[in-house]
């Protein structure tokens, strides 16, 4: 379900949006939609984490790490901080 927001732009910034919308094949609309989710993305602090997480997890299994050996060394790691 996808809900209407209502915003208030500098009609010369319209323009030239709707020029590059149509540039790249897009409606105005879509741009907008993508700058918002590509926005909120780059700064929600949780999927950057994740991201890293799925990074580090994937270049720790190309190195022949397994799961077993990263929760061993977490419990070691959280016991050593007691």
């Amino acid at each position: 379900m996808t809900t209407q927001m209502i915003i208030r732009i500098d009609p010369e910034v319209k323009i030239r949006l709707g020029k590059l919308a149509r540039m790249e094949g897009k409606t105005t609309s879509q741009m907008v939609r993508e700058l918002i989710e590509d926005y909120t993305r780059d700064r929600d602090i949780g999927t950057y984490i994740d991201d890293l997480w799925d990074r580090i997890g994937g270049k720790l299994k190309s190195k022949g790490v397994r799961q077993r050996d990263i929760d061993k060394a977490i419990k070691e790691v959280r016991i050593s901080r007691r």
